[in-house]
């Protein structure tokens, strides 16, 4: 239809030409533009290096690795149990001496509500236990007082204070030792006891002093009133009931 003069040099090209002008004369040469002149004067190591694909670590590989720290450690902890043998649950008991008893310093003054929660659940907690306790009570005798600021070296002891033989636990760690066992293993091994409220104290140790009923004063013929030589500051002596048990028990 139109002369052959007409027709535009573009389309008289076939489709061998265009393929061959399109293919890359370099086996590298994959750049459509001039944003990647860079590319093209690198060496040719580094091109074929970019073109390298990356080997991606195994999926077995891995498994395979933490498999064998697995087993490596079970043998580590198979050797650890084999050279720590468990104590021996058939050992005789603790003797019972001076150094081997249980002591607990409380107070049952409301005065200071945590201080008196405490000591109330740290009593609860060792009788549980029925075992042989040492209750002194820094509120009904002075001289309880005395002994515990000796033993902690100040003036202002905290309360309750548990003695285990030569161990000195405060409330907190009693609470926690409790709840992970650990509090039934120290004591296990001391005299275990039926616990009954004494019927002449009712449990508080203590007793008004018959001599001077709680007065602190007495009097003497020839002489007037002095003060009682048998109770505390507090008018109170010790329960003789209460008292004896202690006594056999230290």
């Amino acid at each position: 239809m139109w002369p052959p003069w007409l027709t535009s040099p573009r389309r008289v090209h076939s489709s061998s030409a265009v393929s061959a002008r399109r293919t890359p004369t370099h086996p590298l040469f994959t750049c459509k533009s001039f944003k990647d002149i860079q590319y093209l004067c690198s060496p040719e190591e580094v091109q074929l290096n970019q073109h390298q694909p990356i080997k991606k670590p195994s999926i077995f590989h891995r498994v395979r690795l933490s498999t064998s720290k697995i087993l490596a450690w079970v043998r580590h902890s198979q050797v650890q149990v084999h050279q720590n043998p468990p104590p021996d649950e058939s050992r005789p008991p603790i003797p019972i001496t001076n150094n081997h008893r249980i002591i607990l310093y409380y107070t049952s003054l409301r005065i200071i509500r945590k201080t008196f929660d405490d000591c109330q659940a740290v009593r609860s907690i060792l009788r549980g236990f029925r075992v042989m306790i040492d209750e002194r009570d820094v509120s009904m005798d002075r001289s309880f007082l005395k002994e515990l600021q000796q033993i902690t070296g100040t003036r202002k002891p905290t309360l309750p204070n548990l003695f285990i033989g030569d161990m000195c636990i405060q409330a907190d760690e009693i609470k926690r030792l409790y709840e992970t066992g650990e509090l039934k293993k120290l004591i296990q091994w001391f005299p275990q006891t039926n616990f009954r409220i004494c019927h002449g104290c009712g449990g508080s140790r203590f007793l008004m002093c018959e001599e001077c009923n709680g007065s602190r004063k007495v009097y003497v013929d020839g002489v007037g009133f002095m003060n009682c030589a048998d109770c505390n500051e507090n008018g109170l002596i010790k329960c003789p009931s209460c008292s004896s048990m202690v006594i056999g028990y230290t």
